[in-house]
Formats: structure tokens, C-alpha cells, sequence
């Protein structure tokens, strides 16, 4: 009986003290800036402008000449359609893009220029600058 009452004292101490050195190694818990900013947290950090992604100015941002919705939105559509290519070991190839030969839509012409003219975007990007692609 004593030793059952050793070894649990021993386990109580031991787990009495564990506790604390893990919360000690943890360091606090986060503040209210949290998530504000940093790598990943969606704030300005690495491959990070102010303007987030598409933000003013940076190489994956629609031509200023873009001035419409339908515009915008096929150009951000072509640079996501290269992307999941790439990803996806794809040749790039904008024809084989399902939002871009099945677009039903207003002005499928203007959005069809637009997704291209993206997807081409991106690609010029990744071959001189950015990822490699295979």
C-alpha cells in the first residue's frame, strides 16, 4: 500500500510540474494582433503587397485598361485556370480550361479575351520570374 501511495505522489508531482514547463515553452497565448499581419496571416509579409494579391500596381493586378467587371473578373479566372495547370502538371494550354470554353455568360467574347490574356499573364510570370514550372 505505501507504494502505491509513493508512486502516485511521484505521478502527481511529476504531472504538477509538467504542466507548467509546457505552458512556460508555449510562450503566451496570442494578443489581439493576431492574425494581423506576417507570414501567412494575411497581412503584408513575404510575396505580400498592402494591396493583397491583384493589389495596385503588382504583376498579377488587371490591366488598367480593364476598367469593367466581366473584364476583371475573366482576367483573375485565366491567372487561377494557370495556376491550378501548373499545380496540376498541365501543359499550359488556355483551350483545355473548362471556365474558359464553357463560359455561358454576358459578353462570353469580352470575358474569353480577358481569362487569355490572364492566363497568359501568369505563365509569362512563372517562365521569367516567378516559379518555374516543371
Amino acid at each position: 500500500m505505501k507504494m502505491n501511495a509513493r508512486f502516485a505522489a511521484v505521478v502527481l508531482g511529476a504531472g504538477l510540474f509538467l504542466v507548467p514547463a509546457v505552458t512556460i515553452a508555449q510562450g503566451p497565448p496570442p494578443g489581439a494582433g493576431y492574425g494581423q499581419g506576417g507570414y501567412g496571416q494575411g497581412g503584408p509579409g513575404y510575396g505580400q503587397r498592402p494591396g493583397g494579391p491583384g493589389g495596385p500596381g503588382g504583376w498579377d493586378a488587371p490591366p488598367s485598361d480593364y476598367t469593367r467587371d466581366i473584364q476583371r473578373n475573366g482576367f483573375r479566372d485565366g491567372m487561377q485556370g494557370a495556376q491550378r495547370d501548373f499545380d496540376n502538371r498541365r501543359r499550359p494550354n488556355v483551350n483545355n480550361r473548362d471556365e474558359y470554353r464553357n463560359y455561358r455568360g454576358p459578353e462570353r467574347r469580352v470575358y474569353r479575351q480577358a481569362f487569355d490574356r490572364g492566363y497568359r499573364a501568369w505563365w509569362d510570370h512563372s517562365r521569367m520570374g516567378g516559379r518555374r514550372p516543371y
